[in-house]
């Protein structure tokens, strides 16, 4: 790894210190690899069921898209990640959550970058034709609690 490529490098603490008591991101791990962010949070959210936890991975060997799809996310060329949500929703509601993520990540492009990112129902975000960001909710129904929502987020950033 170039040292450029380490300087690149995620850190939980870091991506940490400017939330306050933000609910999303109370937590935050940053995985090395991962085969996919969503069944690692799922996995991790036995132990820790707090609504808000975040999960980075530089690298994903498995990362799933809409409809089985698979979704590219080499080592170092983009933000992978998911977040586990408990929202008060039926889970035919869910793709509300698809549609706030994608919203989320258009507001975030736009406010820091000179660009006018669209929305292409109903989970990507393009820059002009070119795809730079997927979503994938998956809904858990939990007796007796809130159900669990995992919003993967896969945001192309150092990809040509």
């Amino acid at each position: 790894m170039s040292p450029a490529e380490m300087l690149d490098r995620l850190v939980a603490e870091e991506l940490q210190a400017d939330l306050g008591n933000a609910v999303i991101g109370r937590k935050i791990i940053v995985l090395e690899q991962t085969a996919s962010t969503n069944d690692a949070i799922l996995q991790i959210s036995t132990a820790d069921p707090n609504e808000g936890l975040v999960l980075f991975a530089e690298h994903q060997t498995a990362g799933r898209g809409q409809q089985g799809n698979r979704w590219e996310s080499a080592a170092g060329k983009g933000l992978w990640f998911s977040i586990l949500l408990r929202p008060r929703i039926d889970l035919a509601s869910s793709p509300q959550l698809t549609a706030w993520a994608a919203e989320a990540i258009s507001g975030a492009i736009e406010s820091e970058f000179p660009l006018i990112p669209t929305i292409k129902p109903p989970n990507d975000v393009q820059i002009g034709k070119c795809k730079v960001a997927g979503v994938l909710v998956e809904m858990r129904a939990q007796k007796n609690a809130p159900h669990l929502a995992i919003t993967g987020i896969g945001v192309n950033v150092n990809q040509s």
